[in-house]
């Protein structure tokens, strides 16, 4: 027999819902009994248990396209397993369409909200797990973040890896291109044909850009199901993967595995390390501070930059590599670099599928399924070692993410394996701008000189929601003759395709006084990687000492009003509860108004 209308059981109660009715008591739930019944619910699913569901799927860009086939496989497996799916969306937004022009104040924004409106979904019904499908650059964030925040039985699909363009050339080319066209050195016809053909189909960016990353990072985290991180989209496999996924979240949820029983220390320590051998976005800095917050671990930048010291890349992935994030799954995914990385990582942390990192590896690394898949390289006449490098021969000796620190920044962020070897140490005149569009005028009009140090400050999360600035830094890696002289320098973010010395994430922010508020045009700003400083050691074209650079910062600040901030709706919202971007770029419920100095 099934319950009664509006009551649910407490585990086990009823004979025929498999030892699985609802794990939480909803006793008063007449008029949603009701409602449920309306659709496509029979009497006996009340007393199931209440899978949410949840994709990031709408038409806004080839990441979440494909994902309401995602949903519908694994509400299948949900279903399959004894429990009752409803399907959910809440879609995402594209840096690579927010380019250029106002929206891309938004995307950071819209990672808080899309966690927000899981969180709203899952608690209003309520529901007992949740499956979650993301592919994009902030939708896979702000599904992890969800995650952690609901501490639900949890699993997260991972959206796949979109096919790679003609000669396995990858979208974000297309900047450079058109500034080739703008030149005279390319045909539009040319630049147009490529422009058809570079992004095939559904999925993530084909270079490991913050997209692809973070699809990594989720599994690596064990939110996701073993080798389930840039499936290429085109595959089959991929719909197997969340159908199982469906089924998954059953077996956690009967066996009282929530979220945070897997996001420990040691997750996102394994994490780290996997970001590092992948190269990956400089945006998971920003992304798994806050997934870890939320889940109340605390990591901070400085682990980043400690890990990827000792940790070697061995993933030749565009941009700064070679071979498109589809080639990274056929040659064994993160479970062959996991194998790679060996005793680095924590073998014994749980994942999603009910067994430690290891013994997941044991099961999968090299039988049947992977020896298959690798036969897709042949197509490519690569080998799996060629995109996943052994442990002794890895592509760089040591992670990309430097943490940058002196009198210009307390932190900032640097990607060092995209900077040119000359460009590791530089000293330059800085040239401040307040607006990137002001940069970019100044860029495209040529009136930014080699060697200069361009600035571009009130970009935080706070000010302005901490837009890319891939446009201007693509801009000046585009120039040959700037690419090779000229740095850029943000509180603002970048994106994993950016190339050449660009600097960001600087912390404080200028709008709460941060130094870069009080840099000045001609002040000598010195870059130094291997040393991780970034400082100022000159004023007005001429060097200083360190104690005159402090006396001009104090009267520079006496004399210093901070810009008024004046958004409406959801970016208002955003930036007057956002975190520092070296503390996740989250919101908090109280603090400073945005323009104030009183946070340091």
């Amino acid at each position: 027999m099934s319950a009664p209308l509006g009551h649910r059981s407490t585990p086990g109660a009823t004979p025929d819902d498999g030892g699985l009715a609802s794990q939480r008591v909803r006793q008063f739930s007449f008029e949603g009994d009701a409602l449920r019944l309306s659709m496509d619910w029979s009497v006996a699913d009340l007393s199931r248990a209440q899978v949410l569901v949840e994709t990031a799927a709408g038409q806004s860009h080839p990441s979440s396209y494909h994902l309401a086939d995602l949903g519908t496989e694994a509400a299948k497996g949900v279903l399959q397993a004894g429990a009752k799916p409803a399907e959910y969306t809440t879609t995402d937004i594209c840096d690579g369409v927010a380019q250029a022009h106002d929206g891309m104040k938004y995307p950071l924004a819209s990672r808080e909200f899309i966690a927000n409106m899981v969180e709203i979904h899952a608690h209003a019904t309520p529901f007992d797990a949740v499956v979650l499908s993301s592919s994009g650059d902030k939708a896979v964030p702000a599904h992890l973040l969800a995650i952690a925040r609901l501490d639900l039985p949890a699993v997260h699909v991972p959206g796949g890896a979109m096919v790679s363009g003609p000669q396995m050339r990858s979208n974000e080319e297309l900047w450079s291109m058109k500034m080739e066209v703008d030149r005279g050195k390319l045909s539009l016809e040319e630049f147009q044909a490529f422009q058809r053909f570079a992004c095939p189909g559904c999925g993530a960016c084909q270079y490991m850009g913050t997209a692809a990353t973070m699809q990594v990072m989720s599994e690596a985290l064990g939110l996701a199901l073993p080798w389930g991180a840039l499936i290429p989209a085109t595959m089959a496999e991929l719909r197997r993967m969340a159908r199982a996924a469906g089924e998954r979240v059953v077996g956690l949820l009967k066996d009282g595995i929530t979220a945070r029983t897997i996001l420990t220390r040691e997750a996102f320590e394994n994490a780290i390390t996997v970001h590092a051998a992948i190269g990956g976005s400089l945006n998971a800095v920003m992304h798994l501070i806050a997934i870890a917050d939320e889940a109340g671990v605390q990591i901070t930048a400085e682990d980043f930059d400690e890990i990827h010291r000792r940790t070697p890349v061995l993933v030749d992935a565009k941009t700064a590599g070679r071979y498109p994030t589809e080639l990274f799954w056929y040659a064994g995914g993160v479970p062959r670099l996991m194998t790679e990385l060996g005793d680095r990582l924590h073998l014994d942390a749980l994942t999603v599928s009910g067994a430690t990192v290891g013994e997941n590896l044991e099961r999968l690394v090299g039988k049947h399924l992977q020896r298959q898949a690798e036969m897709f390289l042949g197509n490519y006449q690569l080998r799996a070692q060629q995109v996943i490098h052994p442990i002794d021969d890895p592509v760089y000796a040591s992670g990309s993410t430097v943490l940058l620190a002196g009198n210009l920044a307390d932190g900032a962020i640097v990607k060092s394996h995209a900077v040119a070897e000359s460009m590791l140490t530089h000293t330059g005149p800085a040239r401040v701008f307040d607006r990137e569009e002001d940069a970019i005028e100044a860029t495209v009009t040529e009136s930014i000189q080699p060697g200069d140090v361009v600035v571009v400050r009130y970009q935080g999360p706070r000010a302005t929601g901490m837009p890319e600035m891939f446009f201007l830094s693509e801009l000046i890696a585009s120039n040959p003759v700037l690419a090779a002289t000229t740095a850029l320098v943000t509180d603002g973010r970048f994106s994993g395709a950016s190339r050449g010395p660009c600097i960001g994430y600087a912390h404080p922010e200028a709008i709460d006084g941060g130094p870069l508020a009080f840099l000045e045009d001609g002040d000598l700003v010195e870059i130094d990687i291997p040393r991780r400083s970034l400082a100022v050691v000159g004023l007005a074209g001429r060097r200083a000492t360190a104690e005159e650079v402090e006396r001009a910062w104090r009267s520079r600040r006496e004399g210093w009003t901070p810009p008024v901030v004046r958004h409406r709706g959801a970016l208002g919202q955003y930036t007057a509860l956002a975190r520092p971007a070296l503390e996740g770029a989250g919101c908090r419920l109280s603090g400073p108004p945005a323009g104030s100095a009183g946070e340091r």
